[in-house]
């Protein structure tokens, strides 16, 4: 096992090293180079690493080294979500398949009695923190025998509000324990958790996995009314291999795969609403490129590491750069490159702002292609199918607020004015508006659509104009409902030939 030499200098025993031949591993990470030593030392360890850093490895190597067959429960591994934990369990099988540990998987939304039944002839549990709780609480889980408690993706557990639930297990766990924490970031909590909990530490960071010269960084500004649109065309158009497209919220996730569906385009949803066996079928066939499109949340996709994403689409722009980071580091991994897009309209502007201010990589500005539009469904609202040509180039100049560069003069960024022009007629009725009423039939007359061309107006003219496109109904020269883009100054009721119902008015917001 000459190909093995650099891990077998790190301490690794002959079982784990036959499998890693295995696998063809012949250089360790960053990160196993730095915390396997410090673990199979018996270390507390906080390791800063993303993602596909290989630090499965580096803890499953310490929980090994200490686990011995039929004693019990003896290692805890603790993760924020049920797709993170089927894949942490998975890598410890493997990798401990010539030891013959059982291990337990121990999430909600599945049998708590077959899980109890696993338990019992396990020596590692693998688990999410409500879920580990009931066993507690339950009696089917003790820690007396506990060795070492894992904390894989710990920022996330905190920033899914699980910290609560991680003090009372790790209360449930023997004083006496080794621990290790992994976390993307470390934020001012996962200092928390290890000043309180885990004694002494040895502090480390791996480089990034992902290549910042591969990763190409882009953002289109565009109306909202636009945005689906936008989307549809770059994933129709871009040559590419896995995509992942971010969603804020569980709603716009199903809403935007279930349009693209309507349109030709094989995409599917993943969020924590799902059922597990359905959230467990939808990553496999990712993972085994059956679906190359995934619509996802921050939730059902932390800390999962998928290979071969070539694109990462924000189709919301998350609130702060730790999710910004999180996203776009699952492309242009391992010497590949990589394009994080981001579709942002007027509700995405403070969000993407920050982000920018925040990043130490220049995100650019990308001169608007020529696309067709077309009419998406929004929650259970039935809207015709009808399309529109999307003429004319981008000129290069933002529409909306201008994200392109700062301000020669303020060395700030500038605000452009913020009023949709017309993007056609509605034969469901005369709009004399500049939106676009999305109730009546299409009028087969296109307008030519230019960025550069637009001059938007403040959201508060929106609001009293109705600005963006309708999407009640019939425009009868003001909203067809409330707008796409702001609130209908007429309380968001349709002055139409026909009535509609609150749900078919309901704006579209950014939830989280």
């Amino acid at each position: 096992m000459q190909s093995l030499e650099k891990f077998e200098k790190l301490g690794l025993k002959e079982n784990l090293l036959k499998v890693l031949a295995e696998l063809k591993f012949t250089n360790p990470t960053d990160i196993q180079e730095k915390s396997i030593p410090l673990v199979l030392e018996g270390k507390n360890v906080i390791g800063s690493a993303s993602t596909g850093s290989g630090k499965t490895l580096a803890f499953g190597a310490g929980i090994f080294n200490i686990t011995q067959i039929g004693k019990g429960v003896q290692a805890l591994v603790l993760v924020p979500t049920r797709e993170l934990c089927e894949q942490d369990a998975k890598s410890l099988k493997f990798f401990s398949k010539n030891y013959g540990f059982n291990i337990a998987e121990v999430y909600g939304g599945v049998s708590l009695e077959n899980q109890v039944r696993k338990i019992k002839i396990s020596e590692i549990v693998v688990g999410t923190p409500g879920r580990i709780l009931d066993h507690l609480r339950r009696g089917s889980l003790n820690f007396e025998r506990l060795k070492i408690l894992v904390l894989d993706e710990a920022d996330r557990m905190v920033d899914m509000g699980f910290l609560p639930d991680v003090e009372k297990i790790i209360q449930a766990c023997p004083k006496e324990r080794q621990n290790l924490m992994f976390s993307a970031t470390i934020s001012q909590d996962v200092e928390y958790i290890a000043r309180k909990y885990m004694g002494k530490t040895v502090n480390i960071s791996a480089e990034s996995n992902v290549d910042p010269s591969k990763l190409e960084q882009i953002f289109y500004d565009v109306p909202t009314s636009v945005k689906f649109s936008l989307l549809f065309h770059l994933l129709k158009e871009e040559k590419s291999d896995l995509v992942m497209v971010f969603c804020n919220t569980r709603r716009n996730a199903d809403t935007i795969a279930n349009n693209l569906k309507r349109f030709g385009l094989e995409a599917v949803a993943i969020h924590g609403g799902l059922a597990q066996n359905k959230r467990s079928n939808i990553m496999e066939n990712f993972h085994s490129s059956k679906t190359k499109i995934l619509i996802c949340t921050d939730v059902a996709a932390r800390g999962l590491d998928i290979k071969g994403v070539s694109h990462v689409y924000n189709y919301d722009i998350p609130p702060s750069i730790q999710e910004y980071i999180h996203r776009i580091g699952r492309t242009a991994r391992a010497g590949k490159d990589g394009k994080a897009v981001n579709i942002i309209s007027k509700n995405d502007y403070m969000n993407f702002q920050n982000i920018r201010e925040d990043s130490k990589t220049e995100i650019k500005q990308k001169e608007l292609p020529e696309f067709e539009t077309v009419n998406p469904r929004f929650s259970q609202d039935k809207y015709s199918d009808s399309r529109r040509s999307f003429g004319g180039r981008s000129s290069g100049r933002s529409g909306g607020r201008s994200f392109g560069g700062r301000d020669r003069e303020t060395g700030r960024f500038s605000r452009g004015r913020d009023s949709d022009r017309s993007y056609g007629r509605s034969s469901g009725g005369r709009d004399r508006g500049t939106g676009r009423s999305f109730g009546g039939r299409s009028d087969s007359r296109s307008s030519r659509y230019s960025s550069g061309s637009r001059d938007y107006k403040d959201s508060r003219d929106e609001r009293s104009h109705s600005r963006g496109r309708s999407f009640g109904g019939r425009s009868s020269g003001r909203s067809g409902g409330r707008s796409f883009g702001g609130r209908d100054s007429s309380g968001g009721r349709s002055d139409s030939r026909r009535s509609h119902t609150k749900s078919n008015v309901r704006r579209y917001r950014n939830e989280r």
